[in-house]
Protein backbone atom coordinates (compact mmCIF):
# COMPACT_ATOMS: atom_id res chain seq x y z
CA UNK A 1 0.00 0.00 0.00
CA UNK A 2 1.35 3.40 -1.00
CA UNK A 3 2.21 5.96 1.68
CA UNK A 4 2.43 9.72 2.00
CA UNK A 5 5.87 10.76 3.27
CA UNK A 6 6.83 14.19 4.58
CA UNK A 7 10.52 15.06 4.75
CA UNK A 8 10.93 18.37 6.57
CA UNK A 9 13.83 20.51 7.68
CA UNK A 10 15.15 24.02 8.05
CA UNK A 11 16.86 25.83 5.19
CA UNK A 12 20.02 24.31 3.67
CA UNK A 13 19.44 20.81 5.00
CA UNK A 14 19.46 19.15 1.57
CA UNK A 15 15.73 18.60 1.00
CA UNK A 16 15.92 19.15 -2.77
CA UNK A 17 19.09 17.06 -3.02
CA UNK A 18 17.35 14.19 -1.22
CA UNK A 19 14.30 14.52 -3.51
CA UNK A 20 16.49 14.46 -6.63
CA UNK A 21 18.34 11.39 -5.35
CA UNK A 22 15.03 9.58 -4.73
CA UNK A 23 13.85 10.53 -8.22
CA UNK A 24 17.12 9.24 -9.71
CA UNK A 25 16.76 5.94 -7.85
CA UNK A 26 13.28 5.35 -9.31
CA UNK A 27 14.27 6.35 -12.83
CA UNK A 28 17.47 4.30 -12.74
CA UNK A 29 15.28 1.22 -12.23
CA UNK A 30 13.11 2.13 -15.22
CA UNK A 31 10.22 3.53 -13.17
CA UNK A 32 8.30 6.68 -14.08
CA UNK A 33 8.03 9.56 -11.63
CA UNK A 34 6.27 12.91 -11.59
CA UNK A 35 7.90 15.92 -9.92
CA UNK A 36 6.15 19.04 -8.67
CA UNK A 37 7.48 22.33 -7.34
CA UNK A 38 5.74 25.52 -6.20
CA UNK A 39 5.20 28.27 -8.77
CA UNK A 40 6.22 30.86 -6.16
CA UNK A 41 9.66 29.25 -5.86
CA UNK A 42 11.53 30.28 -9.00
CA UNK A 43 15.02 31.03 -7.66
CA UNK A 44 16.51 28.45 -10.03
CA UNK A 45 14.00 28.91 -12.85
CA UNK A 46 10.32 28.25 -13.30
CA UNK A 47 9.50 24.54 -12.98
CA UNK A 48 12.95 23.49 -11.79
CA UNK A 49 13.85 21.50 -8.70
CA UNK A 50 17.46 22.43 -7.98
CA UNK A 51 19.84 21.68 -5.16
CA UNK A 52 22.61 23.93 -3.96
CA UNK A 53 25.16 21.26 -4.90
CA UNK A 54 24.30 21.56 -8.59
CA UNK A 55 21.70 18.86 -9.27
CA UNK A 56 18.44 19.80 -10.98
CA UNK A 57 15.41 18.40 -12.79
CA UNK A 58 12.36 19.75 -14.59
CA UNK A 59 9.10 19.61 -12.66
CA UNK A 60 5.45 20.41 -13.07
CA UNK A 61 4.50 23.62 -11.30
CA UNK A 62 1.71 23.89 -8.76
CA UNK A 63 -0.19 27.02 -7.79
CA UNK A 64 -2.82 27.31 -5.06
CA UNK A 65 -5.43 26.43 -7.72
CA UNK A 66 -3.70 23.30 -9.08
CA UNK A 67 -5.61 20.04 -8.72
CA UNK A 68 -2.70 17.69 -8.06
CA UNK A 69 -4.88 14.57 -8.11
CA UNK A 70 -6.20 15.49 -11.56
CA UNK A 71 -2.70 16.13 -12.96
CA UNK A 72 -1.30 12.91 -11.52
CA UNK A 73 -4.26 10.86 -12.84
CA UNK A 74 -3.76 12.30 -16.33
CA UNK A 75 -0.04 11.48 -16.30
CA UNK A 76 -0.70 8.02 -14.81
CA UNK A 77 -3.00 7.24 -17.74
CA UNK A 78 -0.12 7.98 -20.16
CA UNK A 79 1.97 5.34 -18.41
CA UNK A 80 2.07 3.97 -14.86
CA UNK A 81 3.69 6.27 -12.31
CA UNK A 82 5.79 4.69 -9.59
CA UNK A 83 6.15 7.78 -7.41
CA UNK A 84 5.13 11.44 -7.09
CA UNK A 85 7.70 13.82 -5.57
CA UNK A 86 6.82 17.31 -4.34
CA UNK A 87 9.42 19.98 -3.58
CA UNK A 88 8.59 23.13 -1.59
CA UNK A 89 5.66 21.28 -0.02
CA UNK A 90 5.16 24.01 2.58
CA UNK A 91 3.38 25.98 -0.17
CA UNK A 92 0.67 23.33 -0.62
CA UNK A 93 -2.85 24.07 0.57
CA UNK A 94 -4.60 21.69 2.96
CA UNK A 95 -6.86 20.64 0.07
CA UNK A 96 -3.79 19.76 -2.02
CA UNK A 97 -2.38 17.65 0.82
CA UNK A 98 -5.71 15.80 0.91
CA UNK A 99 -5.32 15.26 -2.85
CA UNK A 100 -1.85 13.80 -2.27
CA UNK A 101 -3.28 11.46 0.38
CA UNK A 102 -5.93 10.30 -2.10
CA UNK A 103 -3.20 9.61 -4.69
CA UNK A 104 -1.67 7.19 -2.19
CA UNK A 105 -4.91 5.70 -0.90
CA UNK A 106 -6.89 5.40 -4.14
CA UNK A 107 -4.28 5.27 -6.94
CA UNK A 108 -1.71 3.34 -4.87
CA UNK A 109 1.12 5.70 -5.85
CA UNK A 110 3.57 6.73 -3.11
CA UNK A 111 4.03 10.47 -2.59
CA UNK A 112 7.24 11.97 -1.19
CA UNK A 113 6.82 15.59 -0.10
CA UNK A 114 9.77 17.79 0.95
CA UNK A 115 9.52 21.18 2.61
CA UNK A 116 10.11 23.58 5.44
CA UNK A 117 8.22 22.95 8.66
CA UNK A 118 8.05 26.57 9.86
CA UNK A 119 8.43 30.09 8.52
CA UNK A 120 10.76 32.90 9.65
CA UNK A 121 8.51 33.60 12.66
CA UNK A 122 8.39 29.99 13.85
CA UNK A 123 4.84 29.39 12.55
CA UNK A 124 3.74 26.37 10.57
CA UNK A 125 3.08 26.78 6.87
CA UNK A 126 -0.38 25.56 5.83
CA UNK A 127 1.02 22.74 3.71
CA UNK A 128 3.47 21.65 6.39
CA UNK A 129 0.80 21.63 9.07
CA UNK A 130 -1.48 19.48 6.92
CA UNK A 131 1.38 17.11 6.08
CA UNK A 132 2.37 16.80 9.74
CA UNK A 133 -1.24 15.85 10.47
CA UNK A 134 -1.85 13.49 7.53
CA UNK A 135 1.42 11.93 6.39
CA UNK A 136 2.04 8.26 7.10
CA UNK A 137 5.74 8.83 7.68
CA UNK A 138 7.46 11.96 9.02
CA UNK A 139 11.23 12.31 8.59
CA UNK A 140 13.34 15.21 9.74
CA UNK A 141 16.35 16.00 7.57
CA UNK A 142 19.08 17.45 9.76
CA UNK A 143 20.81 20.80 9.34
CA UNK A 144 23.36 22.37 11.66
CA UNK A 145 23.29 25.71 13.49
CA UNK A 146 26.49 27.75 13.70
CA UNK A 147 26.85 26.55 17.30
CA UNK A 148 26.86 22.90 16.25
CA UNK A 149 23.36 22.05 17.49
CA UNK A 150 20.61 20.77 15.21
CA UNK A 151 19.06 23.66 13.24
CA UNK A 152 15.27 23.55 13.34
CA UNK A 153 14.37 27.20 12.65
CA UNK A 154 14.69 29.61 9.69
CA UNK A 155 15.79 33.11 10.64
CA UNK A 156 15.07 35.75 7.97
CA UNK A 157 17.69 38.49 7.90
CA UNK A 158 17.80 41.91 6.26
CA UNK A 159 20.61 43.33 4.11
CA UNK A 160 22.59 44.12 7.30
CA UNK A 161 22.27 40.62 8.72
CA UNK A 162 19.71 41.64 11.35
CA UNK A 163 16.76 39.39 12.14
CA UNK A 164 13.47 40.31 10.46
CA UNK A 165 10.61 39.87 12.93
CA UNK A 166 7.66 41.12 10.85
CA UNK A 167 6.55 40.70 7.26
CA UNK A 168 4.89 38.39 4.78
CA UNK A 169 5.15 34.68 5.50
CA UNK A 170 6.65 33.99 2.08
CA UNK A 171 9.65 35.87 0.78
CA UNK A 172 11.74 33.83 -1.61
CA UNK A 173 15.43 34.32 -1.13
CA UNK A 174 18.72 32.53 -1.11
CA UNK A 175 21.31 31.81 1.51
CA UNK A 176 21.78 35.53 2.11
CA UNK A 177 18.15 36.02 3.26
CA UNK A 178 17.74 33.06 5.63
CA UNK A 179 19.91 31.39 8.24
CA UNK A 180 19.19 27.93 9.66
CA UNK A 181 19.52 28.01 13.46
CA UNK A 182 18.77 26.04 16.58
CA UNK A 183 15.75 27.30 18.51
CA UNK A 184 17.90 28.93 21.21
CA UNK A 185 19.86 31.13 18.81
CA UNK A 186 16.77 31.81 16.68
CA UNK A 187 14.96 33.18 19.75
CA UNK A 188 17.98 35.21 20.86
CA UNK A 189 18.35 36.85 17.45
CA UNK A 190 14.63 37.66 17.22
CA UNK A 191 14.64 39.21 20.73
CA UNK A 192 17.67 41.33 19.79
CA UNK A 193 15.83 42.75 16.77
CA UNK A 194 12.39 43.19 18.36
Amino acid sequence: MAKLYFYYASMNAGKSTTLLQADFNYRERGMRTMLFTASVHDRDGHGVVASRIGLDAQASVFTPETDLREEVEAEHQCGPLSCVLVDEAQFLSREQVLQLASICDELDIPVLAYGLRTDFAGNLFEGSGALLALADTLTEIKAICGCGRKATMNLRVDAHGQAVVEGEQTEIGGNDRYVAMCRRHFMEERRRSA
